[in-house]
């Protein structure tokens, strides 16, 4: 693996091609916006990741057939939602079936369809080996090299060393699992559970309520974890609770800092309005929900964000209904 082209030239897209290049890799970087491949062109700048000097060797281009043309591996970092149809235009850009290893950075569930984003690159490269990356990340930090760790998981143990030996640095550290479903699910719910640590910070409801909702949610993400197959170790690691404390406590997430503000009494669609990036949270909800029913998992936290991002339910009622709960037993 020396040719890495990385499919999404958002904040974490950038970041991971700065972690490629760090690596001793050549990268191409496809944006979704040509402006977005001019300007890194140009000014080896990325507006979405604004004062962050990007290493002039990264060309990026908005030809996504030109990005996957010769590489040996692909790093998929378009939004959950829309991963979708990138693969299959990716499918499409190939002569032949496109059979290069991918590695699968976007977090979140499918909202049509409640899969998992290695399923649905299953169906649209299907025979492409897989890996998921996953784990505590700020893509500002990671792409000014500041020490961060993750998961990279894959049942194709061999494929997961090759990716690790590929983008792995002293200050970028993969740690290997067998176990993508569980990277997956905790990648995915995370992002939802840290709107609701937004919203209670937002309503000025103290450091204890955060601390219970992250580890009642933690429960949620390993029940419905377990419920898709995933193993329950998995989600005690980098990519379950590492990320969870991340995403649930730093304004730097874009998922807390929406719940900030809508505790604060702000309008969902105003807060979407101002901002360039995707909210992986205000999507996944509905799809987690979705999934956890037909699973038969209980989520009452990840069901009261959706019912307020979705359903324009009023914060207070839905934090009163969630308080009356029945009390019961912790495991």
């Amino acid at each position: 693996m020396e040719r890495f082209a990385v499919i999404g030239a958002g904040a974490w897209g950038t970041a991971l091609a700065m972690v490629a290049r760090r690596a001793g890799r050549s990268v191409i970087l496809q944006a979704h916006e040509p402006e977005i491949a001019a300007a890194i062109n140009k000014s080896h700048e990325n507006p979405y990741l604004p004062d962050v000097a990007i290493d002039p060797a990264i060309e990026a281009t908005a030809d996504l057939g030109a990005a996957i043309d010769g590489i040996d591996a692909a790093i998929l970092v378009a939004p959950a939602q829309f991963l979708r149809p990138v693969t299959q235009a990716m499918a499409a850009a190939t002569k032949g079936p496109f059979r290069k290893p991918v590695l699968i950075c976007a977090k979140g569930i499918e909202n049509a369809t409640c899969k998992l984003m290695t399923e649905v690159v299953a169906e649209t490269l299907p025979g492409a080996p897989q890996a998921v990356l996953s784990g505590p990340t700020f893509a500002v930090e990671v792409a000014r090299d500041i020490p961060s760790a993750v998961t990279l998981a894959s049942d194709n143990a061999k494929l997961a060393q090759q990716f690790t030996q590929a983008i792995g640095t002293p200050r970028f550290r993969p740690y290997l699992s067998q176990d993508p479903i569980g990277a997956e699910v905790g990648g995915a719910v995370k992002n939802v559970l840290a709107i609701a640590c937004g919203i209670v910070q937002g309503r000025g409801m103290g450091d204890n309520t955060r601390a219970a909702l992250i580890t009642r949610g933690l429960a949620e993400i390993v029940r419905l974890g377990l419920a898709k197959g995933a193993q329950a170790e998995t989600l005690m690691g980098l990519c379950g609770i590492g990320d969870l404390t991340l995403t649930c406590n730093a304004m730097q997430s874009r998922n807390f800092s929406l719940g900030v503000a809508l505790g604060r009494g702000r309008a969902l669609k105003d807060i979407l309005a101002e901002r360039k990036a995707v909210t992986e949270g205000v999507f996944s909800a509905r799809a987690v929900i979705e999934l956890a029913g037909r699973l038969g998992v209980d989520m009452p936290i990840c069901t009261a964000v959706n019912a307020i991002v979705n359903h324009g339910k009023d914060i207070d009622k839905v934090i009163e209904g969630l308080l009356a709960r029945p009390f019961t037993k912790e495991l």
